[in-house]
């Protein structure tokens, strides 16, 4: 077989057949490829550098963060975990969180975990596009405040778009190469790994190979279809099994999960998504004033960057790096743009991932069209993505000060319920009660909303046992359950200014002393 290797431009030309036995003959590789990991290793460490500086430092787990980590984490009752939830980032953190619960030790590992997640994933590539590209297109994806914020979090979207990108990259290896024997194990572990993080997205994911898989006359091979869905089954089978154990079989939770999402159908969710971009972590309702219209200029310009680099695909001879990648992309961010009714930033980091690849290969293409930087256009280039990087970063240090304001406030409001008696072994229900659980070391139960796992007559019950206490906010009424209990005001300010905490009339002698608060 004849070699394929990449000149400096990035155009393919073919070399003589190497001799010697078939079985004894390496596989081709390009020759912008053949040394990629010095590079591709220095955007995966550059990326966890940023987030331990910028992102680490004094930032606390938010609500769903504490879901997930509660999970897993010692010395904390774990939460409610509703049905549109995957377990799968609790695997990841549960080393850690084992020993500690500590979100700054989260926060590390994440980082790191991330930045070497990233540099695996664009390793899958190394075969197809060239490393200038590859090393630039994770630069775009690692620098948007979406992806260094969410890094370190114990959230599972980064990690489902390492998953897409890396299963993308497998498969047009795989269709391309029908030796590529590592492109066939890791497309459906790749599969698997979304699926384990996010089933929804990893359902929409194989959607667009699957189909290529079967039409595309130069790619058809059944078989890769068969190993799209047996990474999509092994790595939703702990979803689907709980489904059944829990939740009364696998449509059950399907239905239930999409009651807590609103309902999934028709709802054109562009514009809120377009308006989350100014740091918004939810837009639910996303009824806001779009008042930094600054912070989505690069949205609007994506699609025409993405055109541009399948232009630049198409002049090197392999359009597929490019439209495939487009494809899978459009793919996974349809549902959360046009079937819910809400929006958040971390939804559309797969689609952004993958939609990195063919963006970097236009902009290299636009500043270097024969190999050769050019340097007009080169110094454009770069003053357009410093503008982008400054919109980035000061989007992400308001969103940073937020969220190390709003660990102040919950670690100041823990400390004031012990102080008020309301110490482990104890439960907390009411508003803010499942993130201010986890800081208080509580178990948080509801008996409303999309976290309701208890009764109110569950809870005067476990009352006889240990503290419990009700958290209602200011001018709200106590419910029915917290009448007759002990009123106290939860001292503090910022986010519980004004708020009441009930204290059950429990007995509290030989309650455990206080922990640290975290």
């Amino acid at each position: 077989m004849e070699e394929s290797r990449f000149l400096p431009e990035g155009r393919a030309v073919r070399t003589a057949p190497v001799p010697g036995p078939a079985h004894c003959r390496p596989p081709a590789v390009p020759r912008a490829a053949a040394r990629p990991l010095p590079w591709l290793a220095l955007t995966g460490a550059a990326f966890a550098l940023l987030q331990l500086v910028l992102v680490v430092p004094g930032t606390g787990l938010g609500w769903d963060e504490t879901v997930y980590a509660s999970q897993v984490a010692r010395d904390v009752p774990a939460a409610f975990f509703s049905a549109p939830r995957a377990r799968g980032i609790t695997y990841l953190i549960a080393p850690v969180a084992a020993l500690t619960p500590s979100a700054t030790a989260l926060r590390i590992t994440l980082a790191l975990l991330s930045g070497a997640g990233l540099w695996a994933a664009l390793r899958v590539w190394r075969r197809l596009l060239p490393t200038r590209v590859l090393a630039l297109g994770g630069a775009l994806f690692a620098t948007l405040w979406i992806t260094l914020y969410y890094g370190p979090q114990v959230m599972p979207n980064l990690w489902a778009a390492y998953g897409a990108l890396a299963a993308t990259g497998c498969f047009l290896r795989a269709v391309q190469d029908r030796t590529d024997r590592r492109a066939l194990v890791g497309l459906p572990l790749a599969v698997a790994a979304t699926a384990l993080m996010r089933p929804p997205d990893a359902g929409w994911l194989v959607l667009v190979p699957a189909v290529a898989a079967l039409a595309v006359p130069r790619w058809r091979r059944p078989a890769l279809v068969l190993l799209l869905a047996g990474g999509l089954l092994l790595g939703a089978a702990d979803w689907i099994v709980e489904a059944y154990l829990r939740y009364g079989g696998l449509f059950a939770r399907l239905q239930r999960a999409a009651e807590i999402q609103g309902g999934i159908g028709w709802n054109l969710a562009v514009d809120d998504q377009i308006r989350s971009l100014d740091g918004r972590g939810l837009c639910r309702p996303c009824d806001v004033p779009w008042t930094h219209p600054v912070t989505a200029v690069w949205w609007f310009l994506l699609p025409l960057l993405t055109a541009g680099g399948v232009l630049a695909a198409v002049r090197a001879r392999r359009p597929a790096t490019a439209l495939l990648p487009t494809a899978v992309a459009v793919a996974t961010a349809a549902p959360y743009l046009f079937l819910i009714d809400y929006a958040a930033p971390r939804f559309l980091l797969p689609a952004y991932a993958l939609l990195s690849l063919p963006v970097a290969d236009g902009l290299w293409r636009l500043a270097a069209p024969g190999g050769r930087l050019r340097p007009r256009a080169t110094a454009l280039l770069a003053t357009a993505l410093a503008a982008h990087l400054a919109v980035q970063f000061a989007v992400l240090t308001g969103n940073t000060a937020r969220n190390r304001h709003m660990r102040q406030d919950f670690t100041a409001a823990a400390t004031a319920l012990h102080a008020l008696g309301v110490r482990p072994p104890c439960v907390l229900t009411g508003d803010h009660a499942v993130q201010l659980a986890y800081y208080a070391g509580c178990a948080s139960r509801q008996t409303v909303g999309p976290d309701a796992g208890t009764t109110p007559q569950q809870l005067r019950a476990a009352a006889a046992r240990r503290p419990v206490a009700v958290l209602v906010p200011p001018s709200a009424a106590p419910p029915a359950l917290a009448r007759g209990w002990r009123p106290a005001a939860l001292s503090g300010t910022g986010s519980f200014r004004g708020y009441r905490v009930y204290r059950s009339p429990a007995p509290e002698a030989g309650a455990a002393p206080a922990p640290t608060a975290r």
